[in-house]
């Protein structure tokens, strides 16, 4: 995946015939014409704010270009390169560092402040705007999963099971009964899929610590304890599986998955479980369709 820097030139070479360009014809010109053999993967990839993200990146870059002074935006939503443009291309390179300092951009930058920022983001040189925020939320993101495991490694098992219970109902698998403690047959809880309860799914919930991995002979258990009434499974724990565990559910003949504590606390915040909103913010782009239909 490029940096949005690493498009500068890419996106001075299609405005070379000198044409005014639609800014979205121009972002999908370059993907693809210059990353069209990237992995579907990567060309398919979002940011966190729904946007393609190449086609973000590129996005990005125009913007950056236009505040240099390197292309311009004669009509609305329309862009051509510039004879400053033109000299870039020529000259085959065009770095973030030569760009953020830059006189035209420097000049249009609107503060000192801004211009400041400018400079930092020079010395990481790789990520957007976007990028950075993306960045960030995901670090957020991935504090909370380590802190939420922690506290589920921590709880007591019947509120585990009870925790578990709750997130299978939020993703709207059916009604969750938690067994009876005794007597339950190594089954911690069942998800009735149909009022009548003919489709069952058999939960097994173990909290564990973090090295005391699940093993087949619990995997063997479990299968043993399905058979009374189920081919659906679900087992879930804090910590992980080991090979033979893995191995086991794989070749069974019940269909069982297996959820290990990255994967849990993956859906738990997905659904809100034992999360919460701490602050929103609304960060907003130009509505470039929005300058293309005349008013008034």
């Amino acid at each position: 995946m490029p940096k949005y820097h690493e498009t500068f030139l890419p996106i001075l070479q299609v405005l070379s015939d000198g044409k005014l360009w639609h800014y979205n014809d121009l972002r999908k010109r370059v993907r693809d014409q210059f990353y069209s053999d990237l992995p579907e993967e990567l060309l398919t990839r979002m940011t966190k704010s729904g946007d393609p993200l190449l086609l973000n990146r590129i996005g990005w870059a125009k913007a950056y270009l236009k505040q240099g002074e390197f292309v311009s935006q004669p009509e609305r939503a329309m862009v051509q390169i510039t004879e400053k443009g033109r000299k870039a291309l020529a000259a085959g390179r065009l770095s973030i560092t030569e760009l953020l300092h830059d006189e035209d951009f420097l000049k249009n930058r609107h503060s000192r402040k801004a211009e400041s920022s400018a400079v930092a983001e020079a010395e990481d040189g790789n990520d957007s705007p976007e990028d950075l925020i993306d960045t960030g939320i995901t670090s957020l993101e991935n504090q909370v999963k380590d802190d939420l495991l922690e506290k589920l490694r921590a709880v007591d098992p019947y509120f585990f099971e009870r925790i578990v219970g709750q997130l299978f109902s939020k993703m709207g698998y059916g009604d969750f009964t938690v067994t009876a403690k005794s007597g339950d047959g190594g089954i911690d809880g069942i998800i009735n899929q149909d009022s009548l309860g003919f489709e069952k799914i058999f939960i097994q919930a173990k909290r564990y610590a973090q090295d005391n991995k699940v093993r087949e002979p619990l995997i063997r258990e479990f299968i043993g304890a399905m058979s009374r009434g189920t081919k659906k499974g679900i087992f879930v724990t804090t910590s992980s599986f080991d090979d033979s565990a893995i191995a086991k559910a794989k070749d069974a003949d019940h269909a069982i998955k297996l959820i290990d504590g990255a994967v849990l606390v993956d859906l738990m915040y997905r659904y809100d479980i034992g999360v919460q909103p701490k602050t929103m913010y609304t960060a907003k782009q130009l509505d470039e369709d929005f300058f293309d239909d005349d008013i008034g």
